[in-house]
């Protein structure tokens, strides 16, 4: 009867995680378009901001522009400026994943794309695309990720640097 149980609690837990997981996931997916986003303009930064009712704060560094975003529920989301004024990459950590369909903007699809394609729907995501990488991984209250445009990387930056 105890290993019995002990099956059911974890086909429970299973079940819970992969409802949650898709919950998510679909929450993403029907989030409202906004205009900001990775490879957009500084100025979308702002967008970002006020679409998070986040608090700002903006770092710079000889090689880009560091703009710290703090949302409410603790996340924070860091875009990263090159001296051109381009968004060339976004990074997040906290307990609750951030809109990746307004930081991601014109790159989303091939975001669902790839999340679409890939074989398993657990475990650390990594996509690699020529045009787009986006590295994510994590579980509630504990996200942490990163998503960055490879040709757009200002010269003297590498995609470590991004964090």
């Amino acid at each position: 009867m105890t290993g019995s149980l002990k099956n059911n609690r974890r086909r429970m837990r299973n079940l819970t995680t992969a409802t949650l997981a898709a919950i998510g996931f679909m929450a993403m997916l029907g989030a409202p378009t906004a205009l900001a986003s990775l490879a957009g303009v500084e100025a979308t930064v702002e967008a970002d901001r006020l679409q998070m009712g986040a608090t700002h704060r903006a770092l710079t560094d000889p090689r880009f522009t560091l703009h710290e975003l703090q949302s409410p529920s603790g996340t924070t989301v860091r875009e990263y400026v090159s001296p051109s004024g381009m968004v060339f990459a976004l990074a997040w950590q906290g307990p609750s994943m951030p809109d990746l369909r307004q930081l991601l903007g014109s790159h989303f699809d091939q975001y669902v794309n790839a999340m679409t394609a890939r074989r398993t729907r657990r475990g650390p995501v990594l996509i690699q695309l020529p045009g787009l990488v986006v590295q994510s991984a994590g579980h509630m209250r504990a996200f942490a990720g990163k998503a960055y445009v490879p040709a757009a990387l200002p010269q003297g930056v590498s995609a470590e640097d991004i964090r």
